[in-house]
């Protein structure tokens, strides 16, 4: 059997993946994979996703330059999503590690707090800095 039918794949074909950063372990995004997308993720070695908006593969990091480097792809015990170990590289060797398309490391930025959504990370890069 082959690995990629051990996955079970949602009706659309598609499986949630998340990307946690492999030094911090901070959870970085949560995005989707079709086959093709975790396919070429295992062969090249950064992070390919599909896009739901733009119905493509997406290669993490085409536009603003901020790249997945994957280290280890797990899947988890149901068989219905998919780790991704990374490496968070900027589009340059000192710039700061951003992930989410507002510019911040991480997508999970905001916190709840007292009934309301907080937000608890800084914006570290312009987004329309990174996205021209």
């Amino acid at each position: 059997m082959d690995w990629l039918d051990r996955v079970k794949w949602d009706r659309d074909g598609l499986v949630p993946a998340i990307a946690q950063e492999r030094d911090s372990r901070d959870v970085l995004m949560l995005a989707w994979m079709n086959r093709e997308a975790l396919a070429a993720t295992a062969e090249c070695g950064r992070a390919v996703y599909w896009s739901r908006s733009r119905r493509r593969l997406w290669v993490k990091g085409e536009e603003s330059g901020h790249v997945q480097q994957v280290h280890a792809i797990r899947l988890d015990c149901d068989a219905d999503v998919v780790l991704l170990e990374v490496t968070q590289h900027g589009r340059t060797p000192d710039a700061p590690s951003v992930a989410c398309h507002t510019g911040r490391h991480s997508c999970f930025f905001r916190q709840l707090e007292g009934g309301q959504w907080r937000v608890v990370e800084p914006v570290l890069l312009d987004p329309e800095r990174l996205y021209k």
